[in-house]
């Protein structure tokens, strides 16, 4: 009798088998994940579930929010009897994917369907038959004259015979399943809301043993806050808490790869060996007494190096087996609470008194043991040497978030500290003459980096106001090279290029329906690649007035929303805008020249966009000695590129007072100079470069003589 019932069952079970997996199961053999903090929705959704008709719950919410979790929480409830009776069944997840491929002839994804459905009816309790993205269904498996999955459910799930429950996002659920209004009536909507920052860390804070098994590593608590509030600030395209459970994810992982791979202080003494021993190997071919002494200093060399070496991988090997001991018993310890879970529900009372008051308090023992000493040796004077290091605290959390945003979030170093410090002092050294400015700008930036800025804003905004030629574009090229060691690395719009109304769309993408409109807007796709930059907004005066209303959300709430629906965010971004308004006031240099272009801004400019700049600063004329400065610093370039070529370039102050003269108007400011420079010093040194006059190895002194450059000529040998 056993036999054929056990062919039939198995055959029965074939389809299910194929095309779903039974997270009952899974949730019974400990495979399944905690969850926390979702208590309502899963009591929503077992309520649903109890109904007499249309008891098919469906999870709306956004990617990453733990609707798949919800299902799996409730797989964990049924195991534990914390449901109805009438809830103790299977929950079957179908995989659509699975059931569609392969169906190449006419009905026979039909047919496997049919096969699924037929099961679950046919189960002694009942099933629940669980669809990830339900959206799925509408359309799957339809070909000419063929239903689709959706319009085969239908029939069973107004009767009440199936038990569906689905999952969606919020788009997927308004592009496909709200069109098919029969499909739509026979589910009842839940809500999957975002968690907050502080359920996020209660999640993680479940998980946290998970994480900690599988990648023998420890979670310090610190690195859990850290997950949940720097991945809700920094990483705004993706939703909690998916997001912070990836940070912490990624972060174990970056520590098990350092706990798995070779120390860089035995890599650096494997290498001076094999150095050494080639250099043995070469000398033993020499004969003479140099080469013999050589040799001998050489062995003795490799002696004490082979001694190192055996003495650090003694050490490593030794710290290594700690860590691979604790997680071995961690998961034991796993190992025995599963069956511990198991003997309960099952009844077998010695088995779960033996494993509940002996073998798990032994093995809970011997890992606070292990931690201890552990610890132990984390805090003794020479813990900075440690070899292997097993713990994930907030560092490694802000390293993974500055990877994935190219945000510094990281506590700052005692080199980024002196960056930071003196950033005014290093911006002054290529912007000369604007101090106020300088200081203006270095002053948001060290808000920012202490935390200290308006989170809702980006970290400045500035109007920068002058004659042209004084400054205003170079410190924003400054300020890009100093935050990211490269002025590349900085948005900059001409805003000569939004004069007209429709401009807007280039901005912020093309609305839907036009060309362009998956290709995104010139703004927010740079700031969606690389969310912390410097935005230049070049002769912000001549955009279109629906430009600057645009820009109005930007200066405000730090985000501006794409025409693809994506809020973008800038509040890890510096806005700069320069204008020419009121500058030949400034040009004057008269007592109420400031006052008299401010008037003039407000005229040009309406007062809610210029309220919402935190500063206008005015570049002031450049005087005669920081003229000279800016000489120097312009043949800077000139002498960088001569280095390449051994040559060596000066100019006297005869030479700087023919460049001002020949080249400088308060009218164009410090531009033309450097044209100047590379028309006349550039080309002419080419010349004599060319002709052989000037030769590598040669230093080059320019002088002035009322209207002409004299070039004289040493070469050093």
């Amino acid at each position: 009798m056993d036999g054929p019932e056990n062919g039939k069952n198995n055959k029965r079970k074939r389809a299910l088998d194929s095309y779903a997996q039974d997270l009952v199961r899974m949730a019974e053999d400990g495979k399944l994940d905690p969850v926390i903090g979702r208590d309502e929705e899963i009591r929503r959704v077992v309520r649903v579930l109890s109904r007499r008709r249309k008891n098919n719950p469906v999870l709306i919410g956004e990617p990453g929010t733990g609707k798949t979790a919800i299902v799996e929480g409730l797989s964990q409830r049924i195991v534990k009897g914390d449901v109805p009776k009438s809830l103790e069944v299977p929950v079957y997840s179908l995989d659509v994917g699975a059931l569609v491929a392969g169906a190449s002839y006419r009905g026979e994804f039909e047919e496997r369907l049919k096969s699924v459905l037929k099961e679950i009816k046919e189960e002694d309790k009942g099933a629940i038959l669980f669809v990830d993205e339900l959206h799925l269904l509408l359309g799957a498996g339809q070909t000419s004259g063929s239903m689709d999955a959706a319009n085969l459910l239908k029939p069973a799930l107004a009767r009440g015979d199936l038990r569906c429950v689905g999952a969606t996002t919020l788009e997927e659920y308004r592009k496909h399943v709200e069109k098919d209004a029969a499909f739509e009536r026979r589910f009842q909507q839940v809500y999957v809301g975002e968690p907050s920052v502080e359920d996020t860390i209660s999640i993680l804070r479940g998980l946290k043993e998970k994480y900690e098994i599988h990648h023998g590593v420890r979670v310090a608590d610190a690195a859990l806050v850290a997950a949940s509030k720097l991945s809700a600030r920094y990483i705004t395209n993706r939703f909690l808490p998916d997001k912070a459970i990836d940070l912490i994810d990624e972060a174990c992982a970056s520590v098990r790869v350092q706990i798995d791979s070779q120390p860089d202080a035995i890599d650096e003494l494997e290498r001076k060996r094999l150095r050494l021993q080639i250099e043995e190997a070469a000398l033993k071919k020499e004969k003479d007494k140099k080469s013999s002494d050589r040799r001998t200093k050489v062995k003795d060399e490799l002696k004490k190096t082979e001694e190192e070496l055996k003495e650090l991988k003694d050490r490593f090997e030794k710290e290594l087996g700690k860590v691979r001991k604790l997680k071995d018993l961690n998961s034991k310890l796993e190992s025995l609470r599963i069956k511990l879970e198991e003997a309960e529900r099952r009844q077998q009372l010695d088995v779960a008194a033996d494993l509940k008051y002996y073998a798990i308090p032994n093995t809970e023992e011997q890992i606070e043991r292990l931690r201890l000493q552990i610890d132990q040796e984390n805090q003794d004077e020479n813990a900075d040497e440690k070899l292997v290091t097993d713990v994930v605290g907030e560092e490694q959390i802000a390293e993974i978030v500055a990877r994935w945003t190219g945000v510094p979030v990281k506590k700052l170093t005692q080199g980024e500290t002196e960056k930071v410090l003196q950033l005014g002092e290093a911006l002054s050294k290529r912007v000369v003459g604007q101090s106020d400015a300088v200081q203006a700008v270095a002053q948001a930036i060290l808000r920012s980096r202490a935390g200290m800025a308006r989170e809702s804003q980006p970290m400045g905004s500035f109007l920068f106001l002058g004659p042209t030629g004084v400054g205003k574009t170079e410190l924003a090229k400054a300020l890009a090279a100093e935050l990211f060691d490269n002025e590349k690395h900085m948005v900059r719009i001409d805003m000569t290029e939004y004069m007209e109304q429709h401009s807007v769309s280039r901005l912020i993408g093309a609305p839907p329906g036009y060309v362009g409109h998956d290709e995104g807007g010139q703004l927010t796709e740079a700031i969606l690649r690389r969310p912390y930059n410097v935005i230049l907004l070049d002769e912000i005066e001549k955009a279109h007035r629906d430009v600057l209303n645009v820009l109005l959300q930007v200066l405000d709430d730090g985000r501006l929303t794409d025409s693809q629906g994506r809020t973008v965010n800038f509040t890890n971004t510096v806005v700069i805008m320069t204008s020419n308004v009121g500058a030949h006031y400034l040009m004057d240099n008269q007592p109420n020249s400031r006052d008299m272009a401010m008037s003039e801004l407000k005229k040009a400019f309406r007062p809610e966009f210029l309220n919402r700049i935190d500063d206008v600063i005015m570049f002031n004329s450049l005087q005669e000695e920081q003229l000279r400065n800016i000489v120097n610093l312009q043949m800077n370039d000139i002498s960088q590129r001569l280095q390449e070529k051994k040559i060596t370039i000066d100019l006297d102050q005869n030479a700087i007072d023919l460049v001002l003269k020949e080249s400088y108007s308060p009218e164009y400011g410090a531009r033309p100079m450097r044209r100047f420079l590379e028309k006349e010093i550039g080309t002419e040194i080419s010349r004599l470069i060319v002709s052989g006059d000037l030769v590598p190895s040669s230093h080059v002194d320019v002088s002035g003589d009322s209207d002409k450059f004299i070039y004289q000529i040493n070469t050093t040998s």
